[in-house]
């Protein structure tokens, strides 16, 4: 067995982009072979906080944890250890491009992991298919899954489509406005992006199906900080739902306006980032009975084992929407590798028929998609709980009117 120890080395690409290639400790196999995987995730700019509490800690608790247990088992029962490659893109998409352009032309990794957001994750698919990288789009909303799949056959989308979160939030507001519990007033807005503009569009006719009225309906500039103006307009419109499809600046800007100027409608839904385990300090201690995107059953063993392990690892928790599809996209690919190994097209193929076992249950794509999804949580007793679909195990009841601020 050959001794490899910690190593790091500052790599730059013309354009400026720093990167950093590290071999975690340990043994490798007999031959010292590794396996090179890469990603290029925003540790600076916009995205940087989506990334670095969804996308970065997973990916470094997962390297470890497989490294810890010896490496990857490949299909002849070997292990080879885990090498990483990464690039910060600096939440901008022509360095993102640039950056998965190396990693495959020049690095030639084994495997690349995705970036985090929709829009990240729409602007390197043409990239993936090219060099034939299958590619976890786990942080990735779209109504046009299906249509991404025929066009890029090893791609694989983890989140569902705009239209899914969308129905579920208004299947759930309808069966409040059915109990007299909210007026049939619903103010919206959404961040001007891939992830804002597929919900808004999925959500209008949803909302005016059900018998609502958007008394407001607002797109808001992705990098937008001061939400005054909104939140003011907001609060005048009678709506009881105030609905957000938001990134978390936003999520976190319109919060913190909401309390600052006393508005507190029946429902409060955000969503990127209203997940996030810091959250409840963004909204000042008092985090229930906000409603955000995603979920989980947070009386699950299995989640409650990979939250403590997240914690440990990390020094917090994960958020509770994408992280745990994170991961678990992550022993997807572990499994599939060990089952298929490293060719991209067998190991694509696996992932697309394969049925594994993860921190969400038993996971089998349909069609290269996700599709047994958690699409609306709540803040209750300091814990944030999957509340839609309503009959899905693990699911609770909401909270209508939340409680206020």
């Amino acid at each position: 067995m050959t001794k490899i120890s910690r190593r790091a080395a500052l790599r730059a690409l013309r354009c400026g982009l720093m990167a950093t290639a590290t071999l975690s400790a340990g043994f490798a196999s007999a031959e010292g072979e590794t396996v090179k995987i890469g990603y290029a995730v925003a540790r600076t700019g916009a995205n940087a906080t989506g990334a670095g509490i969804t996308t970065i800690p997973n990916y470094e608790l997962w390297v470890k944890t497989v490294n810890d247990a010896g490496g990857l088992t490949m299909p002849d029962g070997s292990k080879r250890k885990i090498e990483v490659i990464e690039y910060d893109n600096r939440s901008s998409n022509g360095d993102l491009v640039r950056s998965i352009e190396r990693l495959a032309s020049q690095d030639k990794v084994d495997l690349i992991l995705p970036p985090w957001s929709t829009g990240a994750n729409l602007a390197v698919a043409p990239l993936f298919a090219k060099y034939g990288y299958p590619q976890l789009a786990v942080t990735a909303v779209t109504d046009k899954a299906p249509d991404f799949v025929k066009r890029w056959d090893r791609s694989f989308w983890m989140l569902g489509g705009g239209h899914d979160y969308a129905n579920g939030l208004v299947e759930l507001l309808s069966a409040a406005l059915e109990e007299g519990k909210i007026n049939n007033k619903v103010a919206v807005v959404s961040v001007a992006d891939g992830f804002g503009i597929d919900l808004i569009k999925a959500a209008r006719p949803a909302f005016k199906e059900a018998g609502f009225e958007l008394v407001y309906d607002e797109t808001y500039p992705l990098g937008t900080s001061d939400f005054a103006a909104i939140m003011s307009e907001v609060q005048n419109s009678e709506a009881d739902s105030f609905v957000a499809f938001s990134y978390p600046p936003g999520s976190f800007g319109m919060t913190k306006t909401a309390q600052s100027i006393g508005y507190n409608p029946k429902v409060f839904y955000i969503s990127v980032g209203g997940a996030f385990p810091i959250y409840p300090g963004i909204a000042n201690g008092k985090p229930d009975g906000v409603m955000a995107i995603g979920g989980v059953d947070a009386d699950s063993s299995a989640i409650k084992d990979y939250f403590a392990s997240h914690t440990d690892s990390v020094g917090n928790p994960p958020d509770s929407w994408a992280s745990a599809i994170t991961y678990a996209s992550l022993e997807m690919l572990e499994q599939a590798v060990g089952r298929a190994g490293l060719d991209h097209e067998a190991l694509s193929k696996e992932l697309s028929t394969g049925t594994f076992d993860t921190v969400v249950g038993e996971v089998k794509l349909e069609d290269n998609q996700l599709r047994d999804l958690f699409w609306v949580g709540q803040w209750q007793d300091g814990a944030f709980r999957a509340v839609s679909p309503a009959g899905k195990q693990g699911a609770s009841a909401a909270v209508i009117p939340k409680p206020e601020w």
